[in-house]
């Protein structure tokens, strides 16, 4: 009798065990997603990513004419702002367009006369309200507060450009992240390398005060404007458009210098204040130039330092990615990071910051447009020493992620004018050290002691007409371009 009782008891206690996982792992898999999961309602996504999400949405299923939202849950720590599913795969292409993507011959005029500067100008003005991202299909996008938005300014250097994203296709992560390309040359070539990105999502923008768009007035160079050396006494005489503002040293403005610092400030309102998708933006951007190169861990190594600067450097306002060192030691600094403040000639390659950094040059728009220098990155440093309040500190990694490879730039004149051996140099050298990639941690190796001071001005900047078309740069308004 004792034994049949205590095989009864072994038998109800093997019972409730298997009803106690039972019900726990009903309530693991039935639970709904935990804090650290966006939950995203099709019909709020709407008002949370404007009508590139909601084409998405539509595509889905979702009503487009339905009301409001009920609830509008979105819950997240990671502060997301933007979630765009990828396209099912059974989604027909007809849908697709009706839904806001669109063929190659719709997205890009294949026919367009470059030459013929109104209907260029019409072009640039459509592309940039339009707003298209290629490959949302294929990756979908998820921008949050520990995102990162890579913007490249770009001119008319193809072979460059495809040398950059070639590299770009090799980053690890890279799906995650939104690129964006901003032109000063509408060109079908670039146009066709843009198209040609299969890696990550991808936004096209066009900086429309282009010397190509305006060749023949300003911003572009006046058949009556003052020659560069001219003295300002026979400028007077002769009655040039800008007779009266020469710049500090008596040189009168070339369109070619004075359409860079133009086109970076007009880059920057555009991405933070007129792209739609990223109004509420809280994340990084990144900003590089057609002619660099990057290493495949830049975006981890990107990510490693902005928890560095949460821990060590809470006051920093930048992350730098690159650097200019002839000699570049992986094995000893692979993982160091230096601690400064911004120098304009060392500190310009892979700048990353978010909207409070723009803010910042925002309220200091009068002092960048007035500053007589015709470098952004000049006018850059004037703004860290004199108005930007506690400078402009960073961090910078001490072994570089990012290689410039232009050897026949705006400043530099040189006879080796061939990236692809750079390239090579460059993948020879990342190829020997990849052991010293991907670093488990990074630290502050110390802080600089370069004497910090406002720079000289280098002149280029002296033309009241372009002060007044900087300020503009500053402007929401939508429609900026000149009649």
């Amino acid at each position: 009798m004792r034994m049949s009782l205590r095989k009864a008891l072994r038998w109800v206690l093997a019972f409730i065990m298997v009803v106690f996982v039972t019900l726990n792992l009903h309530l693991l898999y039935n639970t709904p997603e935990s804090e650290t999961t966006v939950v995203l309602n099709k019909r709020d996504s709407s008002e949370a990513v404007f009508p590139l999400a909601q084409a998405w949405v539509d595509m889905n299923g979702q009503d487009a004419a339905a009301g409001p939202p009920h609830d509008g849950q979105v819950r997240t720590t990671a502060k997301l702002s933007l979630v765009i599913p990828s396209k099912p795969s059974n989604i027909s292409s007809s849908s697709a367009l009706n839904n806001g993507t669109m063929s190659k011959k719709q997205r890009y005029n294949k026919y367009i006369n470059i030459n013929d500067t109104e209907t260029l100008k019409m072009e640039v003005l459509r592309i940039n309200t339009e707003q298209y991202v290629h490959n949302l299909d294929r990756f979908g996008l998820s921008l949050g507060s520990d995102s990162l938005v890579i913007v490249i300014q770009a001119h008319d250097r193809p072979e460059h450009l495809r040398l950059l994203l070639n590299s770009m296709r090799k980053v690890k992560d890279i799906s995650h992240s939104l690129l964006i390309v901003s032109h000063d040359v509408y060109s079908h070539q670039l146009n066709d390398l843009i198209e040609a990105v299969d890696f990550c999502p991808v936004m096209q923008i066009f900086f429309p005060f282009s010397q190509q768009i305006y060749s023949k007035e300003f911003p572009g160079e006046h058949p009556n404007d003052c020659p560069r050396n001219v003295k300002k006494s026979e400028a007077l005489k002769k009655k040039c458009n800008n007779a009266e503002f020469p710049d500090r040293y008596g040189h009168y403005r070339e369109a070619k210098y004075c359409q860079a610092k133009h086109h970076w400030i007009w880059k920057l309102q555009h991405v933070f204040e007129e792209i739609h998708i990223l109004n509420n933006y809280e994340g990084n951007v990144m900003l590089l130039e057609d002619d660099y190169f990057l290493s495949e861990d830049i975006l981890f190594s990107t990510h490693m330092l902005m928890g560095l600067k949460e821990r060590d450097c809470p006051d920093c306002r930048m992350l730098v990615l690159g650097n200019y060192d002839k000699n570049q030691n992986y094995a000893t600094n692979g993982a160091k990071v230096e601690r400064t403040y911004w120098i304009s000639s060392k500190h310009n390659m892979g700048m990353t910051f978010n909207r409070s950094l723009w803010l910042d040059l925002k309220n200091c728009a009068k002092e960048f447009c007035s500053f007589d220098d015709y470098n952004w990155d000049w006018t850059l440093q004037h703004l860290s020493m004199k108005c930007i309040p506690g400078r402009i500190r960073l961090l910078v990694m001490k072994a570089s992620r990012i290689f410039h490879l232009g050897e026949c730039g705006m400043h530099k004149k040189s006879k080796n004018c061939d990236p692809q051996a750079k390239v090579q140099q460059i993948e020879t050298k990342l190829m020997q050290n990849y052991k010293h990639l991907y670093p488990n941690m990074v630290t502050v190796a110390g802080d600089s002691r370069i004497k910090l001071r406002d720079p000289k001005p280098n002149g280029g900047w002296g033309d009241i007409r372009d002060h007044n078309l900087c300020l503009k740069h500053f402007s929401n308004a939508t429609d900026k371009y000149i009649r």
